[in-house]
């Protein structure tokens, strides 16, 4: 019997059920039975009520901070492979600890590639996940990894807001590349900021490469975190003429006085998927769901199909 005979099963960590039951349900399927016990000192343990043995195994986790959401992650890893699952697939919709993927000065971790080989080492024989902050965190694994683009799911939505004279920015220099191939995606503009930091999350100077005026800005990076960097950068090109400024990011860490700084800002709106789940809303931040990216790639996996076709950039 080959093994897409057998339904996979799929369980969510805590941080991701909402997200996963959404992904289960766009995959034609319900969430398996997984509970987790929680000692008083605050350690805890999850638990497969149900049979893994034999089967393909999803198990769905964003690993953003704190760090109980991997701890989380890797002992249900580690409880799939102790109970003899076939193939246990990690779905990260969102890859925490990513920016740290290399040294940028002496004696720090790389914990990028700390992570990759944890994830390995619990029992992950498959990594999917979605707009990794650096393209190159993939090459930290010797698993395979189904890196998806977010575009799949953004470029529609911006296409159809008919914006004239459109123009694609980066918040930042490493996001050239993605801004760039968006713009290649929708045939406009490019402008590029160039930021200097006095340290992490705190920017002491930006510039603007490019022209604005005249132009409605769309800013694409792959996560916000403090909004800093973007509402800076939306507040600097309507002072330069921009007509009006959105931005689409992947992943909503939204800390600190985030929520504060996007409501203060010229920001227009700002266009998320589901990776971080939120319980505060704001009437500028617009979410889109990327449960039916994740469903289809599982189930081509599944299927061993290719899924070269959810790869627009």
């Amino acid at each position: 019997m080959s093994d897409y005979t057998l339904e996979p099963k799929i369980f969510a960590c805590s941080q991701s059920k909402d997200l996963a039951e959404r992904i289960a349900e766009s995959f034609g399927t319900k969430l398996g039975n997984v509970i987790r016990s929680t000692y008083s000192d605050g350690e805890f343990q999850p638990s497969f009520e149900e049979s893994v043995r034999g089967r393909r195994v999803f198990l769905i986790g964003s690993t953003h901070p704190s760090s109980e959401n991997l701890m989380e992650l890797l002992m249900m890893l580690d409880a799939a492979k102790r109970a003899s699952a076939r193939h246990i697939t990690a779905v990260l919709p969102y890859y925490g600890w990513a920016r740290q993927d290399r040294k940028d000065k002496p004696r720090v971790p790389i914990t990028a590639k700390l992570v990759a080989s944890l994830l390995e080492t619990a029992g992950a024989t498959r990594i999917i996940t979605m707009d990794l902050h650096a393209d190159q965190i993939q090459a930290f694994f010797e698993k395979p990894v189904d890196h998806l683009f977010a575009s799949t799911i953004f470029l529609p939505h911006v296409q159809s807001l008919n914006l004239e004279n459109l123009t694609i920015a980066s918040p930042d220099m490493g996001g050239s590349k993605r801004a760039y191939a968006y713009a290649k995606a929708l045939k406009s503009d490019v402008v590029i900021c160039y930021k200097q930091r006095e340290k992490a999350n705190v920017i002491s100077h930006m510039e603007l490469i490019g022209d604005v005026k005249g132009k409605n800005v769309v800013l694409v990076d792959d996560m916000v975190d403090t909004a800093g960097t973007l509402t800076k950068a939306a507040d600097m090109m309507i002072e330069r003429g921009a007509l009006s400024v959105r931005a689409i990011c992947t992943h909503a860490i939204l800390s600190g006085n985030a929520f504060e700084r996007i409501e203060n800002s010229k920001l227009q709106e700002l266009i998320v998927t589901d990776s971080v789940p939120h319980e505060r809303k704001s009437d500028k931040i617009k979410v889109v769901s990327s449960a039916k990216l994740f469903a289809d790639v599982m189930k081509s996996v599944h299927e061993n199909k290719s899924i070269s076709e959810k790869f627009i950039m």
